[in-house]
């Protein structure tokens, strides 16, 4: 496989500029959603319930309280993750986009609290948290941003 050209480098620069801020637009978009109406009348996808159960099933272990990078990172996760985003890859609208996803759901959009997840990861954590009524601390103006 042949190095990338310098001109290369600054195409590859740019389009992870736009990445994100896309990402960060979507993030700004959802926190406002977030803020304005209670959660747990929300639907994200087409397919809320069938993601939500789909995921406490695939991945009982993870705490969407407080996100566990190791959860999304490792080696395994990531192995997990794939099979399972790619299940949705006809369902869900831009399933494997980046997102950033808040690791504890009290907080919001920080460097500390935010981390780089694919959008099908982003919607079954966000699903399960609004299902829980987890969001609804923010919709109370009870988080800080």
């Amino acid at each position: 496989m042949a190095l990338p050209k310098a001109e290369d480098l600054d195409q590859i620069e740019e389009i992870e500029q736009q990445w994100a801020v896309k990402a960060m637009h979507h993030a700004e978009t959802y926190y406002s959603l977030l803020e304005k109406y209670d959660c747990t009348k929300m639907r994200l996808t087409k397919i809320d319930d069938e993601l939500y159960e789909d995921f406490r099933k695939t991945f009982p272990h993870i705490n969407v309280e407080l996100l566990d990078e190791e959860d999304f990172k490792s080696p395994s996760a990531k192995e997990a993750w794939r099979e399972f985003i790619n299940r949705y890859e006809n369902r869900v609208r831009d399933y494997n986009f980046g997102s950033l996803l808040r690791k504890d759901y009290r907080e919001g959009y920080t460097e500390s609290n935010t981390m780089f997840a694919m959008r099908t990861q982003f919607y079954c954590v966000e699903v399960a948290r609004n299902k829980l009524g987890l969001n609804r601390v923010i919709y109370k103006g009870d988080a800080s941003s």
